[in-house]
């Protein structure tokens, strides 16, 4: 069953949020009619509540304005139009081709770590690699449901092994951030991105995040702990051409080796089966 989109908080009525969406996306009106190839006064009239568009023509316009599958049924619903897009769990039946393909693409990242996440960055799936390396980082487990965001800014999570923290933090901050600006809009993610700006001594420029500033591709990562150091690159990825929201708003953040000497580490951490160095010997 398609489940309700969570609207956006301020406008309601599907005019309101056609021009927020345009704004989101630094359109004017007739910018977007000739992106769209519909008439400008129409379009005028459907923000103003003058015109009540069909339901091809509000998905028609979603696209245009690369809407989320999950705010695209939003503006289906505050037109009167049941949603488009279902929201399958992600252990439903039919999303069993998904979990197949990322599962296979975990396996392909070992002996590297890499996670699956949700769309507020909560873990729900890992190879054996980042389960190793991670337990070895947090002495043990990570608490459920373990959220990567929240992992990095906690002092007693991941930030302390985190040799360029500030800049890791900085680039995660601006993602979220643009996320929650410019992507969906519900209460979680606008207390995530709160949480994380409460972090304890956080730098007072990662209050000031520039959401104008271009994402970076991969993110240069440095893990250190007990004299050992891991240099990865971080890639973040999601799967192409999605028609369940579901699966639009899953992630993969798969871990590189930036050198020789982490390759090898980690190579031989996978045929020792933990990352933690060996005991010295008597």
């Amino acid at each position: 069953m398609v489940q309700a989109a969570r609207a956006i908080t301020a406008p309601h009525s599907i005019g309101q949020l056609l021009q927020y969406w345009r704004k989101t996306r630094n359109l004017s009106q007739l910018a977007l009619a000739s992106e769209a190839e519909v008439s400008p006064r129409h379009l005028c009239f459907v923000e103003t509540g003058r015109s009540r568009p069909s339901r091809e023509m509000v998905l028609h316009l979603a696209r245009a304005l690369d809407v989320p599958l999950r705010e695209q049924n939003a503006l289906l619903l505050a037109a009167g139009f049941a949603p488009r897009y279902a929201e399958a769990s992600l252990d439903a039946p039919e999303l069993a081709p998904v979990r197949s393909a990322l599962d296979a693409i975990l396996r392909q990242q070992q002996p590297f770590p890499a996670v699956v996440l949700n769309r507020r960055w909560d873990i729900v799936g890992a190879n054996a690699a980042a389960g190793s390396f991670f337990a070895w980082l947090l002495d043990g487990p990570a608490p459920e449901p373990a959220n990567v965001l929240r992992l990095m800014f906690d002092p007693r999570g991941l930030r302390p092994h985190v040799a360029n923290w500030e800049a890791v933090a900085g680039a995660l901050l601006q993602r979220v951030q643009r996320e929650a600006v410019g992507g969906v809009q519900d209460a979680a993610t606008t207390a995530l991105v709160r949480s994380l700006l409460a972090a304890p001594d956080l730098p007072p420029r990662l209050l000031r995040a520039n959401l104008e500033a271009p994402l970076l591709p991969v993110v240069p990562v440095s893990f250190a702990r007990d004299g050992q150091r891991y240099d990865f690159f971080s890639a973040v990825t999601t799967l192409g051409t999605p028609q369940d929201v579901t699966v639009q708003e899953l992630r993969i953040e798969a871990f590189f080796p930036a050198n020789p000497e982490t390759e090898r580490a980690a190579r031989a951490a996978a045929v020792a089966g933990t990352f933690a160095p060996a005991p010295l010997q008597a």
